[in-house]
């Protein structure tokens, strides 16, 4: 497996259409909520692949055909109304769900959010991880070639993009419709993206108005453009020596200001591509309190309402 593969893991036109929500109870103790019903996308020609990364034993999702979220609810009486749709990293081969999405969400519902973590497509792969696609390939070559440059430029979108971003779209299409079942305001629906999960939340930040999130943060990638004058206001983070997208935080920021949008810029001296909820001794073992206190002071955690 390529060396930006392992590091994007630990770090990391909208379709609405009606179709049945099905349920069914997790392992890990969330619900699950499918995207679509049965046989209403394809499936890869490889099924679903979980597995853990060596050393530092996250959780890799691949060949996800059945894009799902699952539900962290905060405890009775504790919810503020505010949901939360998180988007894991993995330059949209593989998910990092739980690093990158799982344990976040809990810690979101632990500061009375209902929180979701959204598993959307990728592309397929091969069941050997040393078998990269090439096409994936060929991404992380342009990666690298921009983040070397230093130049203003934008990332081309990804193979896997579009359907990552329907699924981004249903899922806040879901999270409004059932938004009384929560106890959420569909009116508070925030999408936070890690790396690849940065794009997508970047392209429903600046897309359908009907799927746009009503807050939005990035960490460690996201730029897309151009960015309408009512986009939603923003919480960007990354890292000076973070190899593979070193501008993007900054070059977000000004996307923002330029079009007269709120945004909140935290650029860390050190953290690197992937800073996660792992404490390594630096400031951006604070990320997730500076989010919480940025997305208290724009008036979306309010006291409880249960």
């Amino acid at each position: 497996m390529n060396q930006f593969f392992r590091k994007f893991i630990p770090g990391i036109a909208a379709v609405l259409f009606s179709v049945p929500v099905t349920a069914q109870t997790s392992e890990v103790g969330g619900l699950i909520i499918s995207l679509y019903s049965k046989g209403a996308i394809p499936s890869l020609a490889f099924p679903e692949i979980r597995e853990k990364l060596d050393k530092t034993g996250a959780t890799m999702i691949r060949n996800v055909s059945e894009p799902t979220l699952e539900l962290f609810r905060p405890t009775p009486g504790h919810a503020n109304g505010t949901a939360v749709i998180v988007a894991p990293g993995g330059g949209f081969v593989g998910l990092g769900y739980d690093t990158g999405g799982t344990a976040v969400a809990r810690l979101l519902a632990q500061r009375g959010m209902t929180a979701f973590v959204l598993k959307y497509r990728t592309i397929q792969s091969d069941p050997d991880p040393m078998k990269m696609p090439e096409v994936h390939m060929k991404e992380m070559d342009t990666v690298m070639a921009r983040a070397t440059s230093g130049l203003p430029s934008e990332m081309p979108h990804f193979a896997g993009e579009q359907h990552a971003v329907e699924d981004g779209a249903r899922a806040m299409s879901i999270v409004r419709q059932r938004a009384p079942e929560w106890g959420v305001d569909p009116e508070r629906v925030g999408f936070i993206g890690f790396s690849a999960g940065a794009y997508l939340a970047a392209d429903l930040a600046i897309g359908n108005k009907v799927s746009r999130p009503d807050f939005v943060a990035f960490f460690y990638g996201g730029l897309r453009a151009p960015v309408p004058a009512d986009a939603p206001p923003a919480f960007i983070a990354g890292a000076s020596d973070d190899e593979y997208q070193p501008n993007d935080p900054l070059l977000l920021y000004t996307a923002w200001r330029q079009a007269g949008l709120a945004a909140e810029l935290h650029v860390y001296e050190r953290g690197g591509h992937g800073f996660d909820l792992e404490p390594k001794g630096t400031t951006s073992d604070h990320w997730f309190d500076e989010l919480v206190w940025w997305m208290q002071s724009r008036g979306f955690l309010r006291p409880a309402t249960d």
